[in-house]
C-alpha cells in the first residue's frame, strides 16, 4: 500500500516535468520563420525573399504560417504593391533586428577567443566589382600579415550567419549613428553617366538635354521606391524636361546596370563610388555638371561585432577602409 501511496504522486511529478518541458520547448520560435519574415518584409515581397534564401516562394509561406501560427497573430499584410507588416509585425521586426545582431556577437566571441589568421569581409556585391577589389592590393601592400576573405552580402540577414568579421553594408542613412561598432564609410552622390561614345563629338562642355535622346537606363524593379534620387522623373522635372519616357531597360540591381552604361547601352543613374574609377579612366564620363549631384538617402556603413571590436585585423581593415573612402569623396 506504501509503495501504491507513492507511486501516484511521483507519476504527476513526471508528468509534471514532461509538461514543462514541452513548454520550454515551444517557448523558442522556429528559426526558419524568422530569417523567413526578415527577409520578406526587407525585401517587401515574398518572391524576391524566396529567390534571396534559394527557396521556393510556397516554402517561404509555408515558413511565415508557422511562425504566424507560433506568434497568434497576423504578421503580414499582403498588397498588391507588395508586403508590408502588421502592429504585431512591426514589433517583431523592431525586436528581430538586435536578435539577430546578437547571435552574430554570439559567434564573434568564439572567433575572439580562437582567432582565424583570415579577416573575413563581408561586402555588397557592386560596391565590391567597382571600388573595393581594385583596393585590397593596397590594404595587402600595407598589412602583409592579414590576408583577406571576401564575401558578398545578399541581403542583411545574411551577415550574422556567415562569421563574418566585418561589413560594409548600404544602410538608410536616416537614424543612423556612429558608435562603437559601427561607422559612416562615405555619403555618396548620384549622378547620371554614360559611355563616352554616346555623347557627339566627345564634347566638352556639358549638356543636359542630351537627356532627352539618349537610352535611359533604370536600376531597380518596377514599382521599387528606392528613393527620389534614383528617379528619372526626379532628374527630368529638375531639369524642365517633363515626365521621362518609359523604361525600356531595367537592371534589378546597380552592379548589372553600371554594367550596361559600360558597355553603351545608355545613360544610368550612379553612385559616385561605384563610377569613380571608370570616370578616372574616361571608360565613362559625367553628362551633367557635379552641381546637379544628389545625396544618396542610404549610405554604405561599416560594422563589426563588439567582440572584435579590439581585434587589430579589424582595426586595421575598418581604418584602412574609412581612410580611402574619404579620399575617395574628397
Amino acid at each position: 500500500m506504501a509503495r501504491e501511496a507513492l507511486s501516484l504522486p511521483m507519476q504527476r511529478v513526471h508528468i509534471i516535468m514532461k509538461i514543462i518541458h514541452a513548454d520550454a520547448m515551444r517557448s523558442f520560435p522556429p528559426f526558419d520563420g524568422l530569417i523567413a519574415f526578415e527577409t520578406t518584409l526587407r525585401h517587401a515581397s515574398v518572391t524576391r525573399a524566396a529567390i534571396e534564401l534559394g527557396l521556393t516562394q510556397s516554402a517561404v509561406s509555408h515558413r511565415l504560417r508557422k511562425l504566424e501560427d507560433f506568434v497568434g497573430a497576423p504578421l503580414l499584410i499582403r498588397q498588391p504593391s507588395g508586403v508590408s507588416a502588421t502592429a504585431a509585425g512591426t514589433a517583431l521586426s523592431n525586436g528581430l533586428a538586435g536578435v539577430l545582431d546578437r547571435m552574430g556577437e554570439l559567434r564573434a566571441l568564439c572567433r575572439a577567443a580562437a582567432p582565424s589568421s583570415i579577416l573575413k569581409v563581408g561586402v555588397g556585391a557592386a560596391l565590391a566589382d567597382y571600388w573595393v577589389v581594385r583596393r585590397l592590393p593596397d590594404f595587402a601592400k600595407a598589412n602583409p600579415g592579414i590576408p583577406v576573405e571576401v564575401t558578398i552580402l545578399e541581403g542583411d540577414a545574411h551577415a550574422p550567419s556567415t562569421g563574418l568579421d566585418v561589413v560594409v553594408r548600404w544602410h538608410q542613412v536616416s537614424g543612423f549613428r556612429a558608435t562603437s561598432t559601427q561607422r559612416l564609410l562615405c555619403r555618396e552622390h548620384v549622378f547620371p553617366v554614360c559611355h563616352p561614345r554616346l555623347l557627339p563629338h566627345r564634347r566638352s562642355k556639358y549638356d543636359p538635354t542630351l537627356l532627352r535622346s539618349l537610352p535611359l537606363l533604370h536600376k531597380g524593379r518596377a514599382g521599387e521606391d528606392s528613393g527620389a534620387e534614383w528617379s528619372w522623373t526626379t532628374w527630368f522635372e529638375r531639369l524642365g524636361f517633363g515626365r521621362p519616357p518609359s523604361a525600356e531597360v531595367r537592371f534589378a540591381t546597380i552592379a548589372t546596370a553600371i554594367a550596361a552604361a559600360l558597355a553603351g547601352n545608355g545613360v544610368v543613374l550612379a553612385r559616385s563610388l561605384l563610377v569613380q574609377d571608370a570616370l578616372k579612366d574616361g571608360r565613362l564620363v559625367r553628362v551633367l555638371p557635379p552641381s546637379w549631384d544628389l545625396l544618396s538617402s542610404k549610405t554604405q556603413i561599416v560594422r563589426w561585432p563588439a567582440p572584435m571590436a579590439r581585434d587589430h585585423r579589424v582595426t586595421s581593415f575598418v581604418k584602412w577602409v574609412l581612410q580611402t573612402a574619404k579620399a575617395a569623396s574628397g
